[in-house]
């Protein structure tokens, strides 16, 4: 009953979302669940239905008896089947196996993944205003500008390419 509770209480679409999981790992999880809860419902439904047969009531409505004395003694004499249900059971520990094995990896690539965003908000929160930079800190910083502005100047060009048609011809003359 606890497990019923505690299954209700959990939010699964935002663990799925808060945990970063694959694509792949949240259908499987999916699937399973889906699956779970269906052997659940039919599970329950079949334990709801009456599993006693009134056999005297048969015998008061039908004539012939010789029918009613042969079904009690099929039921008497049945036995149900038994399963060997072991392959189920490790293909669900294979399952879960892989399962944990796809969480720790998404772990992992999550952990690399924040330690990265930490460090880039690191930078952006030490960064200087970009009113305080100089050229030549930007030039250090990206050098395929140096080099750009450097052939420009060698070429005489004096202008930026599409400068002109973004922001319009600002000369006087």
């Amino acid at each position: 009953m606890a497990t019923k509770a505690a299954t209700a209480a959990v939010d699964f679409t935002r663990i799925y979302s808060s945990l970063g999981l694959g694509k792949e790992t949240v259908a499987a999880l999916q699937a399973f669940r889906k699956r779970h809860s269906e052997a659940q419902r039919i599970a329950g439904q079949l334990n709801a239905q009456p599993t006693t047969v009134d056999l005297a009531h048969y015998r008061s409505v039908l004539k012939n008896k010789a029918v009613v004395d042969e079904v009690e003694k099929v039921l008497r004499d049945f036995k149900p089947v038994t399963y060997d249900v072991s392959a189920h059971i490790k293909a669900i520990e294979t399952f879960e196996t892989k399962a944990v094995a796809k969480a720790k990896e998404t772990e992992a690539k999550i952990d690399v993944e924040l330690k990265d965003l930490q460090a880039t908000l690191s930078n952006i929160q030490d960064a200087r205003p970009f009113e305080d930079l100089t050229v030549d800190e930007v030039g250090q910083a990206h050098p395929r500008i140096l080099e750009t502005v450097e052939n420009m100047v060698k070429k005489g060009k004096w202008t930026v390419p599409g400068y002109k048609e973004k922001f319009g011809d600002l000369s006087l003359m």
